[in-house]
């Protein structure tokens, strides 16, 4: 049995699915339109156990989720989506114990993520070149407790990564057609790269890129996500979802390119993986 003790961090949950991640402390008190939370009553119970508000309203008091921390992190940028992130990691080959270098760290939602994967004996190497953003990220990620598996560095990633042999590259910047040739020299053979672009005239430079310069199995996609109210006899799609929200291109380095110079880019011929 784990109890939630001072300065740990607790995600409060209604029935009708609102949260809030706080961080108990002392005797302070958290406010929401389902009236007070005193941190006193929080302090001591377990998670999973349920607090009623000033008002009688019940709230959850649950152990927050790496999603959690990373939607709920404090930004000035617009981050990746956790739909977008997991299949971009999974095609990228990430996994315990890996070594990655991400170009761009923003908020560090994508960071954290990836630090979440690679422990506990990986580590992730982070390029920004803003200053406000490299201390933003890691305040975030000093909270959800992964700071230790990353190495955040204030440099500016056009210059060239440090590493080398490294398992996988991510790249979420606006120009990442131009870190392909870094991301080769940094990779292993048959490491991973994955690169997260908005418009499609970017998706089309990235993805000629990387098939010109060593890289193949090439994919660019998007990734939807729709929610189902599922009520016995009344189970429906909701109303909202989550849409488009950024386009991935990943890729596998190989030794030779997979587009010749001069030849030009063909439509693909390959199967999605579930149809070959």
């Amino acid at each position: 049995m784990t109890k939630i003790g001072d300065e740990d961090y607790v995600l409060l949950y209604s029935r009708k699915g609102k949260s809030w991640l706080v961080k108990a402390t002392g005797r302070g008190e958290f406010h929401t339109h389902l009236g007070r939370v005193s941190f006193e009553k929080v302090m001591g119970r377990e998670f999973g156990s349920v607090v009623y508000t000033d008002t009688g309203q019940p709230l959850y008091l649950l152990r927050p989720t790496v999603q959690d921390f990373l939607m709920k992190c404090e930004r000035q940028t617009q981050i990746v989506y956790p739909k977008d992130m997991g299949l971009m990691a999974l095609n990228a080959g990430i996994g315990p114990g890996c070594r990655v270098i991400e170009a761009g760290t923003g908020s560090g939602a994508l960071t954290t993520f990836l630090a979440s994967l690679v422990r506990p004996t990986g580590k992730v190497y982070s390029y920004e070149i803003r200053e406000d953003f490299h201390k933003m990220a890691a305040k975030n990620l000093k909270k959800a407790g992964l700071l230790e598996y990353v190495e955040l560095k204030l440099a500016d990633a056009s210059k060239g990564f440090e590493e080398s042999e490294v398992d996988a590259v991510i790249v979420d910047l606006g120009d990442p057609w131009n870190f392909v040739e870094l991301a080769w020299k940094a990779l292993k053979p048959s490491g991973g790269f994955a690169g997260v672009i908005p418009t499609t005239n970017q998706a089309e430079q990235l993805v000629d890129r990387l098939k010109r310069s060593g890289f193949a199995r090439v994919e660019c996609f998007e990734v939807l996500y729709r929610r189902m109210e599922a009520r016995l006899g009344m189970t429906r799609p909701s109303t909202r979802m989550i849409g488009h929200t950024a386009y991935i291109v990943t890729a596998t380095k190989v030794l030779e390119p997979q587009l010749p110079e001069g030849e030009e880019l063909e439509p693909s011929e390959e199967l999605p993986p579930d149809e070959d």
